[in-house]
């Protein structure tokens, strides 16, 4: 098999594992094993077909970018990787999406930080680190996996509004009428004030810290030099 074709192969393998497990053999298969044996094997899964992607990606041949990446674009890439840190970060505490015992609760209160931006802050923050990566390294290879990542983060939290709508029922319906599915699109259109947005701390230094260590991590592992390391190892 052709490399460009079985890192497609491998996307689709990984996407298409995703949504069934999560949507329709979720039910039957947590019926049968349980809820806890269905999640071992959810995770087996979604880490075995990553790994495969991962190989499949590493295993393309060298390819010219599609354009020149300067400081310009670089610094621009890599302040869309600050933000989805943040994101990711404040998605971790006080989220109606994740899986929880009080998740009803915790959509009863207020949005704010993060969730004022956008109800699914971690799925975007995937999505912008997919971005992110696509925009420095401009070839078919990482086209495709930037493609593959942010489609799986963006279709999967649209997604999941239905599943959690049905499992939820008023709790999230009324969480999801006071937040957006799109960043900023309540500030945009006048509905929520800008101020609700300012992350909170856990969110803002947690991201902080987050993109120093993986940013440095990028570099240390023998890829290219990311994030202010790219300017501080120059130095």
């Amino acid at each position: 098999m052709q490399p460009m074709s079985l890192l497609i192969a491998t996307c689709v393998l990984f996407v298409g594992t995703h949504f069934a497990l999560s949507h329709p053999l979720r039910a039957p298969l947590a019926g049968r094993m349980g809820e806890r044996s269905f999640q071992i094997v959810y995770s087996i899964v979604a880490i075995a077909t990553f790994i495969m992607l991962v190989q499949a990606w590493r295993g393309m041949p060298p390819e010219p970018p599609l354009w020149a990446v300067g400081d310009g674009l670089w610094i621009f890439a890599s302040l869309l990787v600050l933000l989805a840190s943040v994101l990711f970060m404040g998605s971790l505490v006080g989220n109606p999406a994740l899986p929880a015992p009080n998740a009803a609760f915790v959509a009863q209160g207020a949005p704010r930080g993060v969730f004022a931006i956008t109800r699914h802050p971690m799925m975007w923050g995937f999505a912008l680190w997919a971005a992110a990566h696509a925009l420095v390294v401009p070839t078919a290879a990482q086209f495709t996996l930037s493609a593959t990542i942010a489609f799986l983060a963006l279709a999967g939290s649209a997604g999941q509004d239905v599943k959690k709508a049905r499992l939820m029922g008023d709790a999230w319906r009324h969480w999801s009428a006071r937040t957006s599915y799109i960043p900023f699109a309540r500030q945009l259109s006048g509905t929520t004030p800008w101020g609700d947005t300012i992350p909170r701390p856990h969110a803002l230094l947690g991201g902080i810290v987050l993109w120093l260590a993986a940013t440095w991590g990028h570099g240390a592992l023998g890829y290219m030099a990311a994030g202010i390391w790219r300017w501080i190892g120059h130095g």
